[in-house]
């Protein structure tokens, strides 16, 4: 059901978490730098002062952001492991036979081969799939398929 909490990879859930320390540890510095609103300067001054309290707001949006999203992952639980969902490892069969194992995740991580984006042609195409589904994705050749062997 859509708005319903969803699980996270393991990786998904350490790139948040670091990404969440050091845009708290950047909130922090920009904080510091805010003046008391009620000494007057020219507006240089005032034109800066407003930049940085826009780029702490900007933060504390992201960083709210994060918090939900780890929170919600708290609630959804560990990934499913009977429908291909964000936190699955599915192990797929492509029409030459060969097989590859990929996990779901909703963010993606250039040196991990092995992770597939939710939002990717293949990674959207096995969401809801089980084991034995065969799916139809856009490969850059064109239309692809490959069937769902095993979710892990």
């Amino acid at each position: 059901m859509p708005g319903d909490p969803e699980p996270i990879s393991a990786q998904a859930r350490q790139a948040l978490e670091k990404e969440l320390a050091v845009l708290r540890q950047e909130h922090d510095m920009a904080a510091a730098t805010l003046q008391d609103t009620t000494e007057t300067g020219d507006h240089a001054d005032q034109a800066d002062e407003l930049q940085r309290s826009e780029e702490a707001a900007r933060l504390e949006r992201r960083i709210d952001e994060i918090t939900v999203r780890l929170r919600q992952a708290d609630l959804a639980g560990p990934a499913p492991t009977d429908v291909v969902g964000v936190g699955s490892t599915v192990t797929v069969r492509f029409p030459d036979g060969s097989t590859d194992t990929f996990q779901i995740s909703e963010l993606p991580d250039a040196d991990d081969r092995q992770l597939v984006t939710s939002d990717s042609p293949l990674g959207g195409a096995l969401l809801g799939h089980r084991p034995g589904d065969t799916v139809r994705y856009d490969a850059p050749d064109g239309q692809a398929t490959a069937v769902v062997v095993s979710i892990g």
